[in-house]
């Protein structure tokens, strides 16, 4: 294991609209042990997301480079990449991304497939996951028949089904009520005290209750809390 789990050395993303070039991250250098709670905060368009999806290997970097656990992600092929996003990376998602005709089980037991986990072990690793989310008793239910705090916590397990080492999260609490998002900070805190690595966007400040360590982006830059905090009185 590397001193530090997650590094990015001079990380730049530049998309072109039409004739302009926007640049969602803009020279970022970051690095965080193993076991960190990270907390990204930053407005609409700053840049949290797009640092997500590249750590995560969903997206390439227009330039810089990005290591985790010595490996770097941003050299990877497509089947280096699959690899590390099935044995690695964790993903949860602020629209949860269920499959609306499976059942909760078999969405928590779907990435499965792709290990080559045998049928009755996946559903076995699915219902115990299920349990540990509080969600046992509905193993059958499809999502549509699932409050959003509890296809959260579906979302929460099928993050979990391959033991991955760090669990990404994409504004997890955006979609839900105050006491369902609360729950799902609770989760998240108790999987990094058990030794996962948290890595999450998030426009809730409520997270940061949670943090080891604090990111604010502003225009894909790394900003100190005084300069987001004193944007965010003026915005307002």
């Amino acid at each position: 294991m590397t001193e530090n789990l997650i590094q990015t050395i001079d990380l730049r993303k530049t998309y072109k609209m039409g004739e302009t070039e926007v640049h969602a991250l803009d020279g970022l250098d970051l690095s965080f042990p193993s076991g960190s709670f990270i907390v990204i905060m930053g407005p609409s368009g700053s840049g949290k997301s797009t640092l997500l999806y590249l750590v995560g290997g969903l997206d390439w970097p227009t330039s810089g480079k990005i290591l985790v656990d010595g490996l770097e992600i941003d050299a990877m092929d497509e089947n280096a990449l699959a690899d590390y996003r099935r044995n690695k990376i964790g993903f949860i998602f602020q629209s949860f991304n269920l499959v609306a005709n499976m059942t909760a089980e078999a969405n928590v037991a779907f990435p499965l497939r792709f290990s080559g986990v045998k049928k009755k072990k996946r559903l076995e690793r699915a219902e115990d996951l299920m349990m540990k989310v509080g969600l046992q008793e509905r193993i059958g239910h499809k999502p549509t028949e699932l409050s959003g705090g509890q296809q959260q916590r579906v979302a929460v397990a099928r993050a979990l089904v391959n033991d991955p080492p760090m669990i990404l999260a994409d504004e997890p609490t955006g979609n839900l009520d105050t006491s369902s998002g609360q729950a799902i900070m609770t989760m998240l805190d108790e999987l990094c005290k058990a030794g996962k690595t948290i890595m999450v966007a998030s426009h809730d400040p409520r997270m940061l209750n949670y943090a080891t360590h604090r990111i604010y982006l502003m225009d894909g830059r790394r900003v100190d809390e005084k300069q987001y905090m004193d944007s965010n009185l003026i915005s307002s």
